[in-house]
């Protein structure tokens, strides 16, 4: 039997969260509640959270920070956040993106979790949680980790470098139906350029892995180099350096893997004009 909690304070729902293994926080419910109808989740505890803070936004310095209950519609209705319209947008239709929240896809299950693969190219951290404490900052990267292995705290917050030249943020989706489409897999790119060449490069891949990985094979192929044919092509050679693609209704993994170095090299070389 499923139970409801309703609460008024992270706080609140941390300590229920932590207490509580099984129990789930319910965001927009895009997902959970799926679960739910789908009759795939039918016993445990669904915790809801009241607080506004989940929803806050503070947009000015160099580092953003997003309550994690901010929507992907709420995100598009900033001009301040530009520079991830495209992946907030690459989030179903608009039904999905009024309930969608920008924390809930961090938890999205692959071949979901665009949003997230924009947030692991721009470096995030995650504020998690655990009991009554503090929140703190985590690295995406080591929160994902801690993800796939089922040891993770309450989100309650997703703080964004935000890029010194927005132009330098790159982000592409591919899918077999359009404009809503499920993932085949999806690619962002942030390439910050120093004299003509990419300084510190970070790049990220939805739906190659169990969740959003680096693609630290093609970082390292970029770094310090031009975006010339010689590089792309260094790149396209490392494209497939670490992924885990699986075969899923929407792509088998043999076909994410040969098209992935091509949707690769189509970024880089729009990144370069």
């Amino acid at each position: 039997m499923l139970d409801v909690r309703t609460c008024a304070s992270l706080a609140e729902a941390a300590g229920i969260l932590s207490g509580d293994r099984q129990a789930l926080l319910v965001g927009g419910g895009t997902l959970v509640m799926r679960d739910v109808n789908e009759g795939r989740l039918t016993d445990g505890t669904l915790v809801r959270v009241t607080d506004p803070a989940l929803t806050q936004m503070s947009l000015s310095g160099a580092r953003l920070e997003l309550g994690a209950g901010v929507t992907m519609a709420m995100v598009l209705a900033r001009p301040e956040l530009a520079f991830l319209h495209g992946a907030a947008r690459a989030i179903g239709g608009p039904a999905v993106r009024n309930m969608a929240t920008i924390g809930g896809n961090l938890f999205a299950p692959m071949p979901y979790g665009d949003f997230t693969t924009a947030l692991l190219a721009l470096d995030a951290l995650v504020v998690v949680q655990s009991g009554y404490g503090a929140g703190r900052p985590v690295p995406l990267e080591e929160f994902l980790a801690a993800r796939e292995r089922g040891s993770q705290g309450m989100v309650t917050a997703l703080q964004v470098p935000r890029p010194q030249n927005p132009q330098h943020f790159h982000f592409r989706k591919i899918s077999r139906v359009k404009p809503k489409g499920i993932a085949v897999l999806s690619i962002a790119a942030h390439l910050p350029l120093a004299g003509g060449r990419v300084a510190q490069a970070r790049i990220a891949y939805g739906a190659m892995a169990p969740t959003p990985m680096r693609a630290k094979g093609v970082e390292r192929a970029l770094e310090g180099r031009a975006l010339d044919a010689a590089t792309l092509a260094a790149a396209r050679q490392a494209a497939l350096e670490g992924t885990r693609p699986e075969t899923d209704a929407i792509a088998s993994a043999w076909y994410r893997r040969e098209v992935l170095p091509v949707h690769l090299a189509r970024l880089l070389a729009g990144a370069a004009r």
